[in-house]
């Protein structure tokens, strides 16, 4: 089983760019972020021409997650992070898929910090954290996969000595992330490359791509219970060199779920 994620930065603007990759690659899951629609306005006739089922949260101009599943429907299981009902805020969406647990995020970016966006992210970290430890809780085999706006360690960054006041490499938000780790989550990425420089996002500017000054912030996570069954984990890094691309990178996992309950 192949899960993945890719923060499409737009999908009105990117749907060529995803449609191909989808074609190329064929993954059974994948997790959609930055749609940047409302829920009218997500596409849904061209990704079921192809061949995907989706459940989608989208929000005018900014955020908006989907999860898109191969040849079926999501199961949907909830849709907005638990713990503040007056969150407005399209960024959490969960779903079952052949009887994996499948959450979709799409973590705050939280600058300029400190201010308010900071303290949004942190507090979302925090809901996170908890609705994370209900997931370990329960036993289902779970993924959580997204664009966390975290680089963990100073191997995820390009040069870190100019991202220490960052929101997404502060020690707060870096702390919050190893506490999630801490449930027992396995970071699939790592896990697989853990002392490669590897990267998901290059900014626009400055020739990051070609440079390779990149970061990585996007994750996919696994339960403890699904954690064994991870046979591969990749970025698919040329669809960033594309023509009108995303900042981000599409990341993928590979499970092996053969003999499983």
């Amino acid at each position: 089983m192949r899960i993945a994620t890719f923060n499409v930065n737009g999908i009105t603007s990117r749907l060529p760019a995803l449609l191909q990759w989808l074609d190329e690659t064929g993954p059974d899951v994948v997790c959609l972020q930055e749609l940047k629609a409302p829920q009218e306005k997500f596409p849904e006739p061209a990704i079921n021409a192809a061949g995907y089922q989706a459940i989608w949260h989208g929000q005018k101009s900014w955020n908006g997650v989907a999860i898109l599943a191969r040849g079926q429907l999501p199961i949907e299981t909830g849709r907005g992070l638990p713990g503040d009902p007056d969150d407005a805020q399209s960024r959490y969406i969960e779903a079952v898929v052949d009887g994996v647990l499948v959450a979709g995020l799409y973590l705050p970016n939280g600058n300029p910090a400190p201010g308010p966006k900071f303290d949004y992210k942190l507090k979302w970290f925090e809901r996170l954290i908890t609705h994370a430890a209900e997931l370990i809780d329960s036993g289902a085999d779970t993924v959580l996969a997204g664009d966390f706006n975290v680089m963990p360690t100073e191997l995820d960054v390009y040069k870190p000595e100019r991202w220490v006041d960052d929101a997404l490499f502060r020690p707060e938000v870096r702390a919050a992330f190893h506490r999630l780790l801490a449930q027992g989550w396995c970071d699939a990425l790592r896990t697989m490359h853990p002392d490669e420089t590897i990267y998901t996002f290059w900014d626009y500017f400055r020739n990051a791509y070609g440079r390779n000054a990149g970061l990585r912030i996007d994750h996919l996570l696994l339960s403890p219970g699904l954690a064994p069954a991870l046979k591969a984990a990749e970025v698919d890094r040329d669809v960033r060199g594309r023509e009108k691309p995303s900042d981000h990178a599409p990341v993928w996992i590979e499970l092996d779920l053969e003999g499983r309950p």
